[in-house]
């Protein structure tokens, strides 16, 4: 996020940081605040050996958000250690092996080795190598899967057809016809809206739910997924890449990763992720296109129909309403 939370101050992050995982920021190098990502705060710091840290913090939004985040930093930290999987970058464990612990009631801190190295964007894969890479990567993990549940971790389930802003979604569509007075982008979200016409978002809705019901009757195996392999997510550090942001780990079905990687294959894949991406089955990799501008679409309602500023992080929000409503509205329309 561009945008600092409001409610948290670098001194009270340095103070959960020494209590709960014993780094002792250096004299005058207090958490430096990083504008990076979408979704969750991030920090640098560097403790008086001159160790450093990536710090996320991540604010809280309703009941039990705490607990899934837990076990998922869990999962994260098992497959990091235990589990083998050198790629992943997973929570460091406080002094009492807590993968995360909350910061008051709003927020919960995670702290990871700091990776130099360079970041993808959010986009088209650098490299068809690289794209290649994530995808035995992938195969990797969801292999972990039976070994993970043997020894005792509880992940999130990622139900391919919950969908947690729906209802916010169908109030919105029934609300076109009635100014938006939550902030600057209040009015230019229902417009969009409205000139494109509720039906066209409830035929994607309709869509989605038939998929969701074909791939439920299928019965696609659930495995650890990551949730968000995308190139925004991998560190290039030296000749390895390394996977980042795991707090959206979840067993769901393998298209939940997959999806990312056959949108860009082509007949250069290698044989290892050509084979992956063969097993995929192209209802459930649609379905998880299709799934992921509604989920977007519903967090950036939530946000533009409540009150709000004109930020970074909310234009970037704009943006990406506005990519979100294009792409579902010609999946609307010539079904794909």
């Amino acid at each position: 996020m561009r945008t600092r939370p409001t409610g948290l101050d670098d001194a009270a992050l340095a103070r959960a940081l020494r209590e709960g995982w014993g780094i002792d920021i250096a004299p005058g190098g207090e958490p430096r605040y990083l504008p990076v990502g979408f979704g969750d705060h991030h920090w640098a710091a560097e403790d008086a050996a001159g160790t450093r840290w990536f710090v996320t913090v991540t604010e809280l939004a309703g009941e039990g958000a705490f607990d899934e985040l837990r076990r998922a930093m869990e999962g994260a930290a098992w497959l990091a250690g235990a589990g083998g999987l050198d790629f992943v970058v997973g929570p460091v464990p406080s002094r009492r092996g807590e993968s995360v612990r909350a910061l008051g009631r709003e927020f919960a801190v995670a702290v990871f080795p700091w990776v130099d190295g360079g970041a993808g964007a959010f986009g088209p894969w650098r490299t068809a190598a690289e794209r290649d890479a994530v995808g035995r990567m992938m195969g990797t993990l969801h292999a972990a899967t039976a070994g993970a549940l043997g020894a005792g971790l509880r992940l999130p389930v990622r139900d391919p057809g919950d969908l947690p802003g729906r209802a916010a979604l169908e109030v919105a569509l029934a609300e076109l016809d009635r100014p938006w007075t939550g902030g600057p982008f209040a009015e230019p979200t229902r417009r969009l809206l409205a000139r494109h016409g509720a039906d066209a978002l409830r035929a994607v809705l309709g869509r989605f739910d038939a998929l969701t019901a074909r791939v439920a009757a299928a019965g696609r195996p659930y495995v650890i997924t990551h949730g968000e392999p995308h190139p925004g997510n991998v560190v290039r550090a030296g000749d390895r890449l390394r996977l980042v942001d795991w707090d959206t780990v979840g067993l769901a079905p393998p298209e939940r990763d997959l999806w990312w990687l056959a949108a860009d294959a082509d007949a250069d894949a290698d044989a290892d992720a050509d084979d992956l991406r063969r097993g995929a089955d192209g209802e459930t990799l649609l379905l998880y296109r299709i799934r992921w501008d509604l989920d977007d679409l519903t967090g950036y309602l939530d946000e533009f129909r409540r009150p709000h500023r004109r930020t970074a992080d909310t234009e970037t929000a704009w943006e990406g309403v506005v990519g979100s409503v294009r792409r579902l509205v010609a999946a609307a329309s010539t079904g794909s």
